[in-house]
């Protein structure tokens, strides 16, 4: 058999397994897409499969068509080499992008956040606006938005706050020292009882005289909101401050405020009569 007719042969047979794996490849990323649109319509995957998905192609033609060179006496080394070659000046070039790249598929094989979520990288934090190729683009508590490279993410501490479960709520109500010991149990009682009735509050609190102050007796209150929201921690917060206020004012218990006592001693032997 003439080399020309070997050659059309084993272009065909090329031709026609190229054609089958791609169509596999095709079959596979619509029940992937399938899949991740019936648990996450916003996954970020669904715009990186595409690219995967290319990605795979190309190297599927590129072994089928050095095979197909090597099956017609082409040195596959030599074209390798030259590849190699080609590719490290290439790899040197991009290496911020490849970088970037890698960063991006640890980001979503760890599932470390999703668009909308609240997080705080390297001392930057606000809402996941954009994960793309190369960076996350997240829009801070002043609206600006900031671009940070997915290399960089991929080796910060990342905190996720919108996946916490529940946020912890701290304060501390000082009350004036000429509040009699009957009044300070009550705003202990108020405080327990405040937060016994609000359905967003875990019941597993602590309240409790904390120290003394400058110009106040502390009391503090120590729990948790249901929610890791942190708009619904802020409302929830502003409720129970705002029913505190009106219970102690309603009890007639005074919230200290800073203030300085200042004692003058009289001496006597200084008085000149």
């Amino acid at each position: 058999m003439p080399k020309w007719e070997a050659g059309l042969i084993a272009l065909g047979i090329n031709i026609v397994l190229v054609i089958i794996l791609f169509k596999i490849i095709d079959i596979a990323d619509k029940k992937i897409i399938q899949k991740l649109q019936d648990k996450d319509t916003d996954s970020p995957l669904l715009r990186f499969l595409p690219i995967i998905t290319k990605i795979i192609k190309a190297v599927i033609l590129f072994i089928a068509g050095t095979g197909l060179l090597q099956s017609q006496g082409y040195s596959i080394s030599s074209i390798l080499a030259g590849f190699g070659i080609g590719g490290l000046a290439v790899g040197m070039a991009a290496k911020d992008a490849l970088a970037n790249i890698f960063g991006t598929l640890g980001i979503l094989s760890d599932r470390i956040y999703k668009i909308g979520d609240y997080v705080k990288i390297n001392g930057l934090e606000g809402y996941v606006e954009d994960i793309n190729m190369r960076s996350t683009k997240i829009r801070d508590l002043d609206h600006y938005l900031t671009s940070v490279p997915n290399n960089v993410v991929a080796n910060a501490i990342v905190v996720n706050v919108s996946n916490a479960k529940k946020r912890f709520l701290n304060l501390t109500f000082g009350v004036t020292y000429s509040t009699d010991n009957e009044h300070i149990r009550l705003a202990q009682e108020i405080l327990k009882n405040t937060a016994i009735n609000h359905k967003e509050i875990y019941n597993e609190f602590t309240v409790s005289i904390h120290d003394l102050g400058e110009s106040s007796i502390n009391i503090r209150f120590r729990g948790y909101v249901k929610s890791g929201s942190y708009e619904k921690f802020l409302k929830v917060r502003g409720e129970f401050l705002a029913e505190i206020i009106a219970e102690f004012r309603k009890a007639g218990i005074e919230f200290a405020f800073p203030s300085r006592s200042v004692y003058i001693e009289s001496d006597n032997n200084k008085i000149e009569n």
